[in-house]
């Protein structure tokens, strides 16, 4: 029997996604990247991300590698660790361009999905509408180059993972900016409302969040045994999301992760409306919001988002449909 010439077997095909951005914005890109499995199953599909989030790309199922890349902010990364060929197709699942659509030409990639704009005329792509959710904005970019791409296509498996708090409503004051964080004080009597029915509640918070996580935990006179701080790994907070009461949270990555596990939940919008960023239409979700739209990246919370209540949660949480799960 004769050994196989490594060297001459075929170089598996390469695809490479850009969507350098948190969790949330990942989790609203599940349609896409899938879709793009689906489009391509010969290629190894390359996702340049932030190195913490090599978990939550594995558990699409449609990742096979992660590339770490992250700027501060939203920003785009100002190279990529590439090697070896160009990508075979590259897809900027990041922005509208330019800059993240003139990373990946810099790579010269012999094909690039992405979405046209003034500066780069040579990109023959869909226009960008900014007003556009954000999970059908990129199937929707997806489908103008022929791949058919579903939005509601975004849940995850159930995590191996015991969760460390089963049946809990888990609370979660931080988020990306100022702008679209509740008060600690409003959140504490929301935790005081749910344990008066008899429900467990705890908390979660990033590993820069300690201090808020902290002052929600003193406020609401919750056990030490009832508070996650320090940012879970991502396992241990999808088995936690997976199998709480609820998830009451304002516009970030954890009302996200609710969606992929189909957990109930209550998400407080503001700055920003759900039409962009909300949940799909879904009973067990409900988007609590006033408006009108402000700053996101405002250092103070924002003014749509002070118009929700806590009487506006704990009725929302009160009229969730029964967990439809076993």
């Amino acid at each position: 029997m004769t050994t196989p010439d490594r060297a001459a077997q075929p170089v598996r095909p390469r695809l490479l996604v850009l969507r350098a951005l948190g969790l949330g914005d990942l989790l609203a890109g599940v349609p896409a990247l899938r879709a793009l499995r689906r489009a391509h199953p010969g290629h190894e599909l390359v996702l340049a991300a932030p190195a913490e989030l090599a978990p939550v790309a594995e558990a699409t199922g449609a990742v096979d590698r992660l590339l770490p890349a992250s700027a501060p902010g939203r920003a785009v990364p100002r190279t990529l660790d590439w090697t070896g060929p160009p990508p075979d197709i590259a897809v900027d699942l990041h922005g509208n361009g330019p800059p993240s659509h003139r990373l990946l030409l810099g790579l010269r990639p012999l094909k690039l999905l992405a979405f046209a704009h003034p500066e780069l005329p040579g990109i023959e792509g869909p226009p960008w509408y900014p007003e556009e959710h954000e999970r059908d904005r990129w199937c929707r970019l997806l489908r103008a180059y022929g791949i058919d791409a579903d939005p509601g296509d975004l849940l995850l498996p159930r995590p191996r993972t015991a969760s460390p708090a089963p049946g809990a409503v888990v609370l979660h004051p931080g988020a990306g900016s100022p702008a679209r964080c509740w008060p600690v004080e409003r959140y504490a009597a929301v935790a005081a409302g749910l344990r008066g029915r008899g429900l467990r509640v705890v908390v979660t918070g990033g590993p820069a969040e300690g201090d808020l996580v902290a002052r929600l935990a003193k406020q609401a006179g919750l056990p030490d045994t009832d508070v996650f701080a320090g940012g879970l790994p991502f396992e241990r907070l999808s088995a936690l999301v997976a199998d709480a009461h609820a998830v009451i949270s304002g516009d970030t990555g954890i009302a996200h992760l609710a969606v992929a596990q189909g957990t109930r939940s209550v998400t407080l919008f503001g700055p920003v409306a759900p039409s962009r960023w909300g949940p799909p239409p879904d009973p067990r979700h409900r988007a609590l919001w006033y408006g009108p739209e402000g700053d996101p990246h405002g250092r103070r919370p924002d003014p749509a988002l002070l118009r929700v209540t806590v009487e506006d949660v704990l009725r929302a949480v009160g009229e969730l449909p029964a967990d439809p799960r076993p």
